[in-house]
């Protein structure tokens, strides 16, 4: 079924400021001061809409999930205050019946619900006929195909102010980074829907506040249109994601900040080589992780080698292309002589001691060639 290409333009129901929009406001809502106080501070800078999570999916039972149904006139009545449309996550039907009762302005379906189907339909049900903005979180996976298909399913229900929201993906490859953004992603959603807005949401990728900066200059430069960021009066004391919320102040010279550099001007071309360059950032990432939790497993199968013959050292530690290059550099010990492969050191063995020479090809050990123990 092809769709048609209704969605209402961005600016006409949600004003940018300085061309970006900025949505912000802390993790959970937990009482009316809280929400209150966070929403007059955020009020001066910039915010376009006061978020509040309301219903807190959590990983696992036991933590905060939430004020409930009951904090959602406090979410209204600080959206009043400030003059401030408000949204917040929906994640059933019922949550969605509840919003609109309340005059929720703007709902927005989170990662853990994208990633399923059936939830995303049921909401979109719910939603038939009823005239409300939504945005839509990336699914916990790097599956671009559930993130569309959820787009899809809002618009299929006759929502046309839809939005996507960055909020980077779970892999089993641990970073720096509590979600890798995986810009290409996002990237590739803008090349197939250029007509829905895509904001990014620093603080779910980061996990932490020391990256968010970066990661939100980031998210303007590769052309997104906006930022979603989690903002409390009192970050050390939240109740759920207190390390990754930014104070109101600590918001404002974000913004600051990513305004000056912004002014500074950036092409198509450079955002072109900017955008390139954060791949192989990521797959130089994704490597340097990979070979980190290498070397250790094959450290720990070291310290207890005792017993283990040569031939079943070599089948335990090496697979595929390693276990490939793994046998050539055993036959050059065996053999003494020929270089390695790929440039590697030649090793020679003489009473006991070794030596390594580099071949005589013109390659020369780089001066900083990674070490095990850097990896990480």
């Amino acid at each position: 079924m092809t769709l048609p290409k209704n969605v209402d333009k961005f600016s006409d129901w949600l004003v940018r400021r300085a061309g970006k929009c900025l949505v912000a406001g802390p993790c959970s809502v937990e009482s009316e001061d809280q929400i209150l106080g966070t929403a007059v501070e955020l009020a001066q800078c910039d915010v376009n809409l006061l978020r509040g999570g309301i219903w807190k999916p959590r990983t696992r039972p036991g933590s905060f999930e939430g004020i409930g149904e009951k904090g959602l006139s406090w979410l209204k009545a600080a959206g009043c205050a400030t003059e401030l449309p408000v949204g917040t996550e929906v994640a059933t039907p019922l949550h969605v019946e509840q919003c609109l009762e309340s005059n929720i302005d703007v709902l927005w379906i989170g990662a853990r619900t994208t990633t399923s189907p059936i939830a995303v339909q049921a909401i979109a049900d719910s939603l038939a006929g009823v005239d409300v903005p939504v945005m839509i979180k990336n699914p916990m996976n790097p599956d671009l195909g559930l993130w569309i298909g959820a787009i899809e399913r809002m618009r299929r229900a006759g929502i046309d102010r839809v939005v996507a929201v960055h909020r980077g993906f779970s892999t089993h490859i641990k970073h720096k980074y509590r979600n890798q953004p995986l810009w290409n992603i996002p990237l590739e959603l803008r090349s197939r829907m250029p007509e829905i807005p895509i904001l990014c949401d620093p603080s779910h990728i980061c996990g932490t506040q020391p990256y968010i900066a970066s990661i939100a200059q980031a998210a303007l430069e590769v052309g997104l249109d906006g930022l979603m960021l989690e903002s409390h009066w009192h970050p050390e004391l939240a109740l759920s994601d207190p390390g990754q919320q930014l104070s109101p102040w600590q918001l404002a010279e974000l913004i600051k900040q990513i305004t000056r550099n912004l002014n500074l001007g950036v092409t198509s071309r450079n955002r072109e080589l900017g955008n390139l360059r954060r791949e192989i950032d990521e797959i130089d990432q994704d490597l340097s992780a990979l070979l980190a939790k290498r070397t250790s497993i094959l450290q720990h199968i070291r310290a207890d080698r005792e017993g283990i013959s040569g031939k079943d050292w070599l089948s335990v530690c090496a697979t595929g292309l390693m276990k490939t290059l793994v046998k050539q550099l055993a036959r050059n010990i065996e053999r003494k002589s020929a270089a390695c492969p790929l440039g590697f050191p030649r090793t020679e063995v003489d009473s006991g001691t070794s030596r390594k020479s580099w071949p005589q090809s013109g390659v020369h050990p780089r001066s900083d060639t990674i070490s095990s123990n850097k990896l990480a």
